[in-house]
């Protein structure tokens, strides 16, 4: 049996540098054999070091989708591109956009991206929300509040169209797919203290591209299962949109990250 553990929204940048050392540290303790990470790792500015946190001290594979977050202070384009880069010299890191379908067990693969809100569920029109991603990630900025809706159905799209050309694969080979991706898909599993969130909310924090991807497919494939992993709203909840599609969403508070759950698997 292999053991993974799930972790999201872990905002390394809120610990400093000590503390953020003893959490790996202490995760590595735990003799895991990886980590499932949805996103909000860290920012722009601090993302490489605490990336390599894991890859100088946890030193077993760390599979992981970018959150809002972790664009802060950057582009979308340039911190990709830096995080592919390290991703491409690094034993142990794997971002998954670009790695694929993961294999982890024979009946089990690991695909994931990390989406991006993109306005369509909810009431945007209407919404008076101001996320800080508008004023800290330069493609927002760049794009004002005229052009922002824009952005978000294209990086929603981004999204959704990885998961539509690694689906099939995926699909056809293995019983059980696990996703891991950083926005919420549906609305059922946008979480906030133990309801779904509202209208004014949730077109900033569900990706509904990606929703309608998954259960196009999982309605095609009825004899397969799919687990997804997700945070963002830093409240916790289980969803079952379709008998063979359930969503897990991660809780998470500032400078306290935890572990989620610990996936087992069978060889």
């Amino acid at each position: 049996m292999t053991r993974y553990a799930w972790l999201t929204d872990i905002h390394l940048e809120f610990l400093g540098g000590k503390k953020a050392v003893a959490f790996v540290e202490k995760l590595k303790a735990q003799k895991l054999d990886g980590l499932f990470l949805t996103g909000d790792i860290s920012t722009a500015t601090q993302l490489e070091e605490h990336l390599q946190l894991f890859e100088k001290l946890y030193q077993a594979p760390v599979y992981f989708v970018l959150g809002n977050h972790d664009y802060y202070g950057g582009t979308i384009e340039s911190v990709r591109k830096h995080v592919e880069d390290i991703c491409s010299k690094s034993r142990w890191l794997h971002w998954l956009p670009v790695s694929g379908v993961v294999r982890l067990s024979n009946d089990t693969c690991l695909i994931g991206h990390g989406g991006w809100a993109d306005g369509r569920f909810g009431d945007y029109a209407s919404s008076k929300v101001l996320l800080n991603d508008y004023l800290q990630i330069q493609n927002f900025v760049k794009a004002g509040e005229i052009g922002r809706l824009v952005v978000l159905n294209s990086l929603g799209d981004q999204a959704a169209t990885h998961f539509q050309d690694v689906l099939p694969a995926a699909l056809e080979h293995f019983k059980h797919v696990i996703v891991l991706t950083h926005i919420p898909p549906f609305k059922e599993s946008c979480w906030h203290e133990g309801e779904v969130s509202a209208d004014d909310w949730l077109p900033h924090f569900s990706c509904k591209a990606v929703g309608d991807v998954l259960v196009k497919f999982m309605e095609g494939f009825p004899v397969k299962q799919m687990t997804v992993l997700c945070g963002h709203t830093h409240s916790s909840g289980v969803c079952q949109i379709l008998a063979n599609l359930q969503v897990k969403t991660g809780g998470a508070k500032y400078g306290s990250p935890m572990i989620q759950e610990i996936v087992e698997l069978d060889k």
